[in-house]
């Protein structure tokens, strides 16, 4: 019987049963109502822009959905970051393929929209892009980074300013991270823009430390820097960014058939393709971090079954791209990590003292300001690799099966997976690694602990969780990190060449 016919029969049974007993009445008519309100409480919705892939605004999954405060008993002392840029106009790779394409053919063709059921907003919509605007920073994105950056500031607030922040050399993640330090400066400070000053280096070891102000330093995007960057795949010959592309076409043409044939049916004149649907779609992402909004983003043009679709399609390519689908990828992902690890190691800084003098704040030493906080920008491809080299997001993680691209069919939806790229690489999406001190954390030993985040949320790792919260012991953690390293090989090794095989730009 199908469930909701057997709870209208169980709910049309309870009059019955409350007349045998008149005593429990009236709390009986209160359970219905409480099981009626959980029942209509809990309406399916569907927001198209958590399902839109690398074109998703930026947001916290919480899933799992632990707490982001510290465990109990537990105080962060330091803390790394990579963050990919904000918010940005097309790219020119999803521009050239699939936007650009679409509007020409929007342009030169004589249909009638009006008379359509789906899309008689075109009758009137303008493109919100054009070639000048490709890999821009939006107006939304630079609001988004500076409130990204007063987030930081508050979580924060107990460490020391960080004396540096770190950017790759791109216009999208230099402005994302001077938007950052607006902001994460602004909540402290309470002026209107940041006294930023800007060093551009090879090495990324750019001097200024000073308590006025942040000093970003713009970490070259070379070819030749091996993994001593913050763009590691671009000075990596075995890396193609093409590569995913195969076989995420594959179920692309299989779950845009059917909206083809909806589409072709409503308007008989346009001949719409797999690009065609594939460029509305990342429409909607883009022209929302645009103009705040998109007609392409309505459920009644595509529904929810076919925005699962073009996500999947688009999890498939960076599973193979930047994911467990390409042993490559955490072989770029692990250097950010260890470079952290070492970072957040160094001795424990000299607490903030509220009081001291503006000019013995002025005169602190390198070592009393060493950085408790370390935060870099970089680009799309990166931070899936660090999640790689993590171990996080692995569909096989408990199953001990060798076959992980088993987990990604091309000709069917995995709706069980955890690898999905809106939750792994919205817009400024961003992963932490917090060292703790924790005492009398109770059930757990005093001492120090580590622990993930993604996108402000904490993402326990599989191999290590012995700690509170589902953090790692940090004994246990540099082990883990070890390890890993010692399973992946050097970026020589994977890359071929001979390069700087590690980040040093923290040091």
């Amino acid at each position: 019987m199908h469930y909701h016919h057997l709870l209208l029969l169980i709910s049309s049974l309870i009059p019955t049963i409350q007349s045998t007993n008149t005593n429990n009445h009236a709390i009986n008519n209160n359970n219905n109502e409480n099981a009626n309100l959980w029942i209509n409480s809990n309406p399916y919705t569907f927001t198209p822009l958590k399902h839109s892939a690398g074109t998703t605004p930026y947001y916290t999954p919480h899933n799992p959905p632990l707490n982001p405060v510290p465990p109990q008993g537990c105080k962060i002392s330091k803390a790394s970051y990579i963050i990919r840029h904000s918010a940005i106009y097309p790219n020119d790779f999803e521009y050239s393929t699939y936007i650009e394409p679409f509007l020409e053919k929007l342009s030169n063709t004589s249909q009638n929209w009006n008379q359509s059921t789906y899309l008689s907003f075109l009758s009137n919509w303008t493109a919100p892009v054009n070639d000048s605007h490709l890999d821009k920073l939006t107006q939304i994105g630079l609001v988004e980074a500076r409130n990204l950056g007063k987030s930081l500031a508050k979580r924060y607030s107990s460490l020391n300013q960080p004396g540096k922040i770190w950017s790759s050399t791109a216009e999208r993640t230099v402005k994302s991270a001077e938007g950052f330090i607006n902001g994460f400066m602004g909540l402290k400070s309470k002026s209107k823009h940041a006294n930023i000053t800007t060093t551009a280096t090879a090495s990324g070891n750019g001097n200024g430390n000073r308590n006025d102000s942040i000093h970003l330093v713009e970490v070259e995007e070379s070819d030749d820097a091996g993994a001593n960057s913050l763009t590691p795949y671009k000075g990596c010959s075995s890396f193609s960014s093409s590569y995913g592309n195969d076989q995420s076409s594959k179920f692309a043409k299989i779950y845009t058939k059917p909206i083809i044939a909806r589409l072709e049916a409503d308007v008989s004149d346009f001949n719409f393709t797999t690009e065609d649907i594939t460029g509305m779609i990342e429409l909607c992402g883009y022209e929302t971090v645009i103009r705040g909004s998109s007609p392409f983003c309505s459920l009644s043009l595509f529904s929810a079954d076919e925005w699962l679709g073009y996500e999947y399609a688009s999890d498939i390519k960076y599973f193979h791209n930047t994911g467990y689908g390409r042993p490559l990828s955490g072989i770029l992902g692990i250097p950010w990590v260890n470079a952290s690890f070492a970072a957040l190691e160094k001795s424990t800084t000299t607490p903030k003292s509220k009081s001291k003098s503006k000019n013995e704040t002025q005169t602190q030493t390198q070592s009393e300001t060493q950085q408790d906080l370390y935060i870099s920008f970089t680009h799309r491809e990166v931070p899936p690799m660090i999640l790689t080299a993590l171990g996080l997001y692995n569909n096989s993680a408990y199953t001990g099966s060798n076959n992980i691209n088993a987990t990604m069919p091309e000709d069917k939806i995995n709706h069980n997976r955890v690898w999905r790229s809106s939750e792994i690489l919205p817009f400024l999406t961003n992963i932490g690694i917090e060292r703790m001190s924790c005492e009398k954390s109770f059930g757990f030993n005093d001492g120090d602990y580590y622990r993930v985040l993604v996108n402000d949320g904490p993402m326990p790792l599989v191999e290590c969780r012995d700690g509170p919260g589902g953090s790692c012991s940090r004994g246990k953690f540099g082990d883990f990190i070890r390890e890993r390293m010692d399973g992946f090989g050097g970026f020589n090794e994977g890359c071929g060449g001979d390069f700087e095989e590690e980040l040093r730009i923290y040091e």
